[in-house]
């Protein structure tokens, strides 16, 4: 056995814990009702005459919730991670239980997505993507992709699930599915598996100080800091605004009610294949290079509808295919890039501000795509936006250059 594969041997047998902790995490989070949300959307406008654009906005702006992201990740720094994905997880129970009792008020959706948004950090790479990173070195890409997976794996399982749910007991029943399998199924899993991971030297106390790495500060005035939040600004803006208008859409496309739900199956396995593509790759070649061209690839497939007035069903699940690729990435390449360029000594509160900025894209990408919808009767201008933006994304990850070697 050389060297290497003891390496990586060595690393999967301390972490393997963690990175089945995060699958379930992140898979359960806020950003599997992000990708489902779709699915709630005709059963709500039917009930309460919200339109699309109206039922985006209040998404959007909820997520201002992301704004506390950096002092939830200092805290993660300074505390340790166990207690804010506890209280993260049962906020997020909560607020599908809350859905699931709303009378028609759009206020109250818009205050039930704030507590979605709230609990945005303790179910994503903030606090998973440490764990895993202190932990791996050799094989952290693949690592991050294999931990970052189980919203992919959600998002592709659980559409025909949670709509047969809802063909059932309503979009109702549909909240109270999401909200038991968070609280009784999810959180004791993850609690289980990091109460027998070992110690993480990325927790908090003394041993935090051995940690390498800048300070938050030091990052935020580093120009590659506001180049990769602006990557994440712009790919969120496209492919969450594409995958929350998903099932109108395809509707508009001319697919049955069957075949849009569909759509989101092909967009999941985008995620997936995205993820483990680049998370194998970015372990042997540069980083910067490859999610440019991933993202380049997704800005031809935001921009194909555009030419093609009825691409038909197989078509347009390829073409979603190939959008969803990036989101898919950089859910895997945002804290690689992030530990590799700043480290892990304030991690959680760098990431924390880059979450912030790939929220902002997800709140404009939401409110985007259903305002111009109703703004204009169809969702052309809003893939030519996408398009653009998919390809201004793709330059800023050029811009990036050289990456420091991999440190903890």
């Amino acid at each position: 056995m050389t060297d290497a594969t003891r390496g990586h041997a060595g690393e999967w047998r301390s972490g393997w814990r963690v990175v089945a902790a995060a699958m379930v995490g992140v898979g359960s989070g806020p950003g599997l009702f992000q990708n489902l949300s779709s699915l709630f959307t005709p059963g709500m406008s039917a009930e309460f005459g919200w339109s699309r654009g109206e039922i985006a906005t209040a998404a959007g702006l909820g997520l201002a919730g992301g704004l506390v992201a950096p002092f939830l990740g200092r805290l993660a720094d300074r505390a340790g991670v166990r207690a804010v994905i506890a209280g993260a997880m049962l906020l997020l129970g909560a607020a599908y239980l809350g859905m699931a009792s709303l009378t028609g008020a759009l206020w109250q959706y818009q205050a039930l997505i704030l507590c979605l948004a709230l609990s945005v950090p303790g179910t994503s790479s903030l606090v998973y993507g440490k764990l895993v990173a202190a932990r791996f070195v050799r094989q952290r890409g693949f690592a991050l992709a294999l931990a970052t997976s189980g919203l992919s794996i959600t998002t592709l399982v659980l559409p025909p699930v949670i709509g047969a749910v809802i063909a059932g007991y309503g979009w109702r029943g549909g909240f109270v599915a999401l909200g038991m399998m968070v609280s009784l199924l999810a959180l004791p899993l993850v609690l289980l598996a990091l109460r027998r991971a070992p110690a993480v030297v990325a927790e908090g106390g003394a041993a935090a100080r051995h940690l390498e790495g800048v300070t938050g500060r030091e990052a935020r005035r580093n120009p590659r800091f506001w180049a990769l939040g602006g990557t994440a600004m712009l790919i969120n803006i496209a492919t969450v605004g594409l995958v929350t208008q998903m099932v109108p859409f395809g509707l508009d496309k001319g697919l049955s009610a069957g075949e849009a739900a569909l759509l989101l199956a092909a967009y999941g396995a985008s995620q997936i294949v995205g993820r483990f593509g680049i998370g194998i790759l970015i372990d042997h070649l540069p980083a910067p290079p490859l999610a440019a061209g991933a993202a380049g690839l997704s800005a031809a497939a935001f921009g194909a509808p555009l030419l093609l007035d009825a691409p038909g069903f197989s078509l347009l699940m390829t073409l979603v295919f190939l959008a969803g690729l990036m989101n898919g990435a950089e859910n895997d390449v945002m804290p690689f890039l992030a530990s590799r360029l700043f480290g892990l000594k304030a991690y959680g509160e760098i990431y924390g501000s880059l979450l912030v900025l790939g929220l902002l894209g997800t709140a404009g990408g939401i409110v985007g795509w259903g305002r111009l919808h109703d703004a204009t009767g169809d969702y052309g201008l809003a893939l030519a936006v996408s398009t653009a933006g998919m390809l201004l994304a793709a330059g800023l990850f050029l811009s990036l250059g050289r990456l420091p070697a991999a440190r903890h």
